[in-house]
């Protein structure tokens, strides 16, 4: 049987029994007006008795009959009306199960606890469809980014085919280069997918000290475009995967180094520990940036490429990973430009009961 006729015969079972105790209290005050001696007198006919039920008990199940009527016809229009909103969300799932996300279901009237299902329900619709465009604009934008060093890969081949007295090393050189690109791609395309499933181990770590290993890392880099690198902060213990969160420090310390001033750039790495959170703080120096385009950086493929130098373009998914890195360990990004030019960069992360320096003195 559907709901709504579980629904019906229920309402009309309950009307049922609610009209027989009302005719059955309505027998026994009727009985009041019976003589005292009515239980002398049982064994004869008794033209009172006789009249009270040859009165009441047409008039009883002519009661009980509309009461009957009543209920299953009142109880199928009220459960319809009561399983509308339901019917509404099973034809949205319908939908989405087909495929389409665009829809919503927007049940007008007071909110009660179809209204939260439903308003549930479109939210989680938004964020999927948000997740799907996301998913395929990333899928195009890494066929597009995959296809560009393997039609150069050809492009070379066919020209030192073709060209028999082009110089050989060149060709060697210039396919290096492409192919050292694709791999970083590749992999890059792996630790997105990787830290998107969360299948990593989680341990304790002190972002302080990866800090301090993606800075001594990247040191011969900030020389290189003359760039002043200042550390500070406090022991920042947290809990996720020590690689991850190195990767995530990594690629925002690279990141303001290549995207900065094209001489005596600054950037500032700093640690901080909140009451619940710690937090990794990188600023660095740059042209002016607007909210807007500080929005998409984290967006794979984003590269800003009016503040890139042209030797370190990267594979636009190094922010991409930082905001997946960050997602993966239950923490939140932010990216706020700077007024003076360039950009800071915020994680923040859960925290966790602080372990033993392992920076401090052994003496």
């Amino acid at each position: 049987m559907s709901v709504r006729l579980k629904l019906t015969l229920s309402y009309a079972g309950f009307l049922m029994l609610a009209g027989t105790l009302l005719l059955a209290a309505v027998w026994v005050f009727l009985l009041q007006y019976v003589p005292d001696d009515w239980d002398r007198r049982l064994l004869h006919e008794n033209p009172n008795r006789q009249l009270l039920l040859r009165t009441f008990a047409p008039a009883a199940v002519a009661a009980m009959a509309f009461l009957l009527g009543f209920g299953l016809l009142g109880g199928w229009i009220l459960a319809g009306r009561m399983l509308a909103p339901l019917t509404r969300i099973t034809d949205a799932t319908r939908m989405a199960t087909n495929g389409s996300l665009s829809h919503r279901i927007r049940i007008p009237g007071r909110k009660d606890e179809f209204r939260e299902l439903a308003d549930a329900f479109d939210t989680m619709l938004a964020r999927l469809e948000a997740h799907v465009a996301e998913q395929q604009r990333f899928a195009a934008n890494a066929s597009h980014e995959l296809r560009t060093p393997l039609a150069i890969s050809k492009t070379l081949l066919d020209v030192a085919r073709t060209d028999p007295n082009h110089h050989a090393g060149e060709v060697i050189d210039r396919l290096h280069a492409v192919n050292t690109r694709a791999i970083n791609l590749t992999e890059a395309l792996l630790l997105l997918s990787h830290a998107n499933q969360r299948s990593f181990t989680r341990e304790p770590v002190d972002l302080s000290l990866l800090v301090e290993d993606a800075t001594e890392t990247l040191l011969p880099l900030a020389e290189k475009h003359g760039v002043t690198i200042e550390t500070s902060g406090d022991i920042t213990p947290t809990f996720g995967s020590q690689a991850l969160l190195l990767q995530l420090t990594t690629n925002l310390v690279h990141n303001a180094i290549v995207h900065n001033l094209p001489e005596q750039g600054t950037v500032w790495v700093n640690t901080d520990v909140c009451p619940k959170t710690v937090v990794l703080t990188v600023e660095n120096t740059g042209e002016q940036l607007t909210p807007e385009l500080a929005s998409t950086l984290t967006e794979p493929f984003q590269r800003g490429t009016e503040r890139i130098h042209a030797d370190h373009a990267g594979v636009g998914l190094g922010l991409a990973i930082v905001k997946t890195i960050t997602h993966a360990h239950d923490g939140e990004l932010t990216l706020t430009p700077r007024s003076a030019g360039g950009i800071r960069i915020t994680v923040e992360l859960p925290a966790t009961a602080p372990h033993a320096d392992r920076r401090a003195d052994p003496g």
